[in-house]
């Protein structure tokens, strides 16, 4: 008999879970919190220098910098007893070439103590996402997760997206894996519960019901056509659904559905009925439906060919919210718990932890990081591998999942490389470029005249490394496409020169494309002469003759001009970085020229703020009659008492 098994088994115990001990969450430090050791006379560096450094450190729990002889920081680490960590590098035998490695380059350390080693497993994953060390396994994230908010700080709630600090009343649900993800859910949501998305200056100021209204996804609350205690109801019914309560919302939708079918309302019976679809669309979408979890976070490793990829689903409510892949920056062979276990604590360093977290392998202290989530969602939270059942059925399908993203990653790699090898070949460089630097100008009559780069590597185009230059050279003659060229590789590589001058931190390029013809490459020598820059390799594309793409032409120092066959792919490959370079430039040139339009002669004064600006403008209806008021007039302007109307007036007549 169904429930017998349960009935007869033998009551037990139950089992109560300490709750953590919840304490005050480690954050950033400045650099005048830590403690600097003595430092070693003379030049040493690596092992001789941790030796030294040991006589000295403490034995209590704490994290630990090593620096190189410039004061980068290598590595990051935390310890429950500093003073046998510290003295673990010491030895030869046994370390990672990565360890080895670091231990060479340190010429400092640097500590700072915590009460416990959970305090210092949480600042070490702080400090490691902050500074990046060249030597710690880094989780690439500079993204947060979109979240749907119902605001409750109005009287007519709203749905809306929403990204950032939860400063805003309401509730939030989420994570979302994507911005698209939550824009689809909130669309099939205002199918099924009607509220406004609108925002309150739209709001407030609407007499007649919107579009949205029309098409039923909202029910048009800003003009009376809901009353209050509906619209109140359909606020908790989208609660309910959110938090994982759906089939009893079907539930009662269905119920609503049929009394007013039995009433021969057949009208609101139909509403009703699309709203179930909508509900049930919602529900279809979300791939994954499991009664295993309601909220839990599923994070699953696979590693091949040296990389490592980690796949991260989102269950809220028992609803799947999407999932994410990441591939941490490691050692080429580093064990795959290794990374697992950097990246849960790195990932949960400024993200709010779920109650459940379902982990493929089973991670390095595993009840130490445990509590420090527990501490960091003032919860308890706990770290499970599961072995059999349907948790297990999720893990099996997210390492899929992983599996499937990073052979796609290494296919491209694979492809990425073979070009990179063709691109090599064909510039007479030593080795395939690890990293390319594309510049471009973008202006308009010499106006709003912005210089870009992008970088592209073995792993397509690196986003976070692009920059954008406002030129800033008043002499130059407006429009002169070599002197901005001249301007913007002076200051990058000024810059690199300064920041990284021995060439540590892997910011130099092997090889800068600078898009135009004989005139741009003899700027790049002439400035790459004036630095002391000879080991870059530089090369010059044009755009060919009728600016036709497939004819561009390549200009290299001591050689003559040719061009491509328009099949080969290098041309696309290469066509495909100045075009790249092109779009940023024009974006950023746009994005200025916006600013431009949108600007005023009198943001420039002192003192004028939005509202006297406004009281100018409506006063005198535009910025050059301003200009042009006298003394007496800019006095009779609301809010513009005498020592600002003189402000205005020498402002604008400082000259004469």
């Amino acid at each position: 008999m169904p429930g017998t098994k349960r009935a007869q088994s033998t009551k037990q115990t139950p089992v109560t879970r300490r709750k953590p001990r919840i304490s005050k969450i480690p954050v950033w430090r400045e650099p005048s919190a830590w403690q600097t050791l003595p430092v070693v006379v003379g030049t040493a560096t690596g092992h001789d220098v941790i030796r030294s450094h040991v006589k000295t450190v403490t034995s209590k729990p704490g994290v630990y910098r090593m620096l190189d002889a410039d004061g980068n920081v290598l590595y990051v680490g935390k310890a429950k007893n500093l003073k046998k960590r510290l003295t673990s590098y010491t030895r030869v035998v046994g370390q990672s070439h990565r360890i080895l490695q670091m231990a060479r380059l340190t010429a400092n350390v640097e500590i700072i103590t915590t009460h416990t080693e959970v305090e210092a497993l949480l600042l070490e994953a702080n400090l490691i996402k902050k500074l990046k060390p060249r030597y710690n396994i880094i989780l690439r994230d500079d993204k947060s997760f979109p979240y749907i908010l119902l605001r409750r700080d109005h009287i007519w709630p709203q749905i809306t997206k929403y990204r950032g600090s939860r400063n805003r009343a309401g509730e939030y649900f989420g994570p979302f894996a994507s911005a698209g993800a939550v824009n689809s859910t909130i669309n099939a949501l205002q199918r099924a519960f009607p509220l406004r998305s609108c925002s309150d200056s739209v709001f407030d100021s609407r007499t007649r019901p919107c579009l949205q209204y029309q098409i039923r996804r909202c029910a048009a609350p800003c003009v009376g056509r809901i009353g209050g205690d509906d619209y109140a109801t359909l606020v908790d019914e989208t609660r309910s659904f959110l938090r994982g309560e759906s089939q009893g919302v079907q539930r009662r939708l269905s119920e609503r559905m049929q009394q007013a079918s039995e009433s021969l309302d057949f009208e609101a019976a139909a509403t009703y009925r699309d709203r179930i679809r909508a509900l049930s669309q919602i529900q279809a979408r979300q791939g994954i439906n499991t009664g295993a979890v309601s909220n839990a976070d599923v994070i699953a490793a696979e590693q091949q060919a040296g990389q490592v990829c980690l796949q991260v689903f989102f269950f809220r409510g028992g609803q799947n919210y999407g999932n994410r892949a990441y591939f941490p920056r490691h050692e080429r062979n580093a064990a795959v718990t290794e990374v697992l276990t950097a990246f849960v604590t790195q990932f949960y360093s400024d993200k709010q932890p779920p109650r459940q977290i379902l982990l493929s392998h089973k991670i390095e202290g595993h009840a130490l990081v445990e509590e420090a989530l527990s501490i960091r969602a003032e919860a308890s939270v706990r770290l499970s591998t599961p072995q059999r059942g349907e948790k297990r059925s999720l893990i099996n399908h997210a390492v899929l999942n992983a599996r499937e993203a990073l052979n796609r990653r290494l296919a491209e790699s694979a492809t990425q490389r073979d070009l990179l090898d063709r691109v090599a070949k064909l510039f007479g460089l030593e080795s395939a470029p690890e990293r390319i630097e594309v510049f471009d100008n973008s202006h308009v009559s010499g106006t709003n005249q912005v210089g870009s780069m992008i970088v592209a590597g073995p792993e397509g185009f690196l986003k976070n490394n692009y920059r954008k230059f406002n030129i800033r050279d008043e002499t130059l003659v407006p429009g002169d496409d070599y002197g901005m060229m001249r301007e913007v590789l002076n200051r990058r590589f000024r810059r690199l020169m300064k920041e990284d001058e021995d060439r540590h931190r892997g910011q130099w390029p092997d090889l800068i494309l600078v898009d135009g013809g004989a005139g741009q490459l003899g700027s790049a020598i002439q400035i790459f002469a004036d630095l002391g820059v000879a080991d870059v390799d530089v090369v010059a594309i044009s755009k060919g003759p009728d600016r036709n793409a497939g004819r561009e032409r390549f200009f290299l120092p001591n050689r003559d001009p040719f061009s491509l066959p328009p099949n080969d792919p290098v041309l696309y490959f290469l066509q495909r970085l100045r075009d790249e370079a092109h779009r940023f430039a024009i974006t950023a040139h746009r994005a200025r020229r916006s600013r431009g339009i949108t600007s005023s002669p009198l943001d420039e004064v002192q003192g004028i703020g939005t509202k006297r600006k406004r009281a100018l403008l409506h006063h005198f209806g535009s910025a050059r009659s301003v200009a042009q008021a006298g003394l007496v007039d800019l006095g009779k302007v609301d809010g513009i008492n005498k020592t600002v109307a003189q402000t205005i007036y020498d402002h604008f007549h400082s000259d004469e």
